[in-house]
């Protein structure tokens, strides 16, 4: 499949059971609650709501909680993965989507408990198995974090 071949296609929203059928990740490194616009082979905008009963807030840290920031490309890369996916259709449902390249990270402010961070990943190319992405994590719609990065899928 290449870009020229497949013309963007608006699906939606997606729940966490459609989520979880998408993509193999499962607590506690489930990192997206909910899609709330994917338009196959282009773009996503998917959903962490950040509470204090994340796991990592324990020890990063136990009197000023951060979320780290590789988990907020963690979120990004799992937000493209649904992307992946759900372009390609349900024969790849489950299968391992694995980072190649993070570049150009930057963050911008702490992502703290309370906050919605809003993943905006947007299809930079795909050539076979390998797409690169460009992403924006937001809260309150500001910028909290970005980066470009490379993913492949495989048939495990």
């Amino acid at each position: 499949m290449n870009d020229e071949q497949t013309t963007p296609a608006e699906v939606g929203t997606l729940q966490i059971a459609q989520i979880m059928h998408a993509i193999p990740h499962r607590y506690p490194f489930l990192l997206v609650d909910r899609v709330v616009e994917l338009v196959k082979n282009d773009s996503c905008i998917g959903i962490k709501n950040v509470t204090i009963n994340e796991n990592f807030f324990q020890g990063h840290f136990p009197t000023m909680p951060v979320m780290p920031g590789v988990l907020i490309i963690e979120c990004m890369a799992q937000t493209a993965a649904v992307l992946v996916v759900e372009t390609l259709g349900p024969d790849w449902a489950g299968k391992l989507v694995y980072f190649m390249t993070v570049d150009q990270a930057k963050f911008r402010k702490p992502v703290v408990p309370g906050d919605q961070m809003r993943v905006h990943v947007k299809k930079e190319r795909q050539r076979g198995n390998i797409w690169k992405f460009n992403a924006e994590a937001k809260v309150d719609g500001k910028v909290v974090a970005e980066a470009t990065y490379a993913a492949m899928i495989l048939d495990k």
